[in-house]
């Protein structure tokens, strides 16, 4: 059986409502697609997260890595790529390192996009933290890279074992 106790007396346990209420804000508020709007970006999800990782990863990557940042597989990311690149947002290169391979680089349309809609939902989240002391915000900011890098080596160790 897994130890809930955290250590400290508290219970894990409360802290499972708590990501679901996460979740649950995060879906259900629409916050992504309310982003979109403002930002003027008429993307479905799989296309923003495409170029959100492009983004986020600063460089030129292949199909693959692409699909492991987004958690799916390579053909998904193919066809959405074919609409990004109709609609000049991402463009293909060469890769220099292996000339059978391609590379996905955004655009400076596909940039900009990025960028603006980056900034929208910092600012929301900046907006929603606005009565946390600094120290309570680089304490949060700490401690929720260190549970979701953690979380995410438990479940790649666990997802070998099935």
């Amino acid at each position: 059986m897994a130890d809930t106790d955290a250590g400290d007396g508290s219970d894990l346990r409360s802290v499972l409502p708590r990501l679901m209420q996460l979740g649950t804000l995060m879906n259900r508020s629409g916050l992504g697609e309310r982003a979109m709007k403002r930002v003027g970006a008429d993307l479905d999800r799989p296309g923003l997260s495409i170029i959100l990782a492009l983004h986020t990863g600063g460089k030129a990557m292949r199909v693959g890595e692409i699909a492991d940042r987004m958690q799916v597989a390579g053909p998904h990311v193919t066809r959405h790529l074919h609409v990004l690149e109709r609609r000049r947002l991402v463009r293909g290169l060469a890769d220099p390192d292996d000339r059978r391979a391609r590379l996905v680089e955004l655009t400076p349309d596909g940039a900009e996009l990025a960028d603006r809609y980056v900034t929208t939902l910092l600012g929301w989240f900046g907006e929603a933290l606005s009565g946390w002391s600094p120290k309570d915000r680089r304490t949060f900011y700490d401690l929720l890279l260190r549970f979701t890098d953690d979380l995410a080596a438990f479940l790649s160790a666990t997802a070998e074992e099935d």
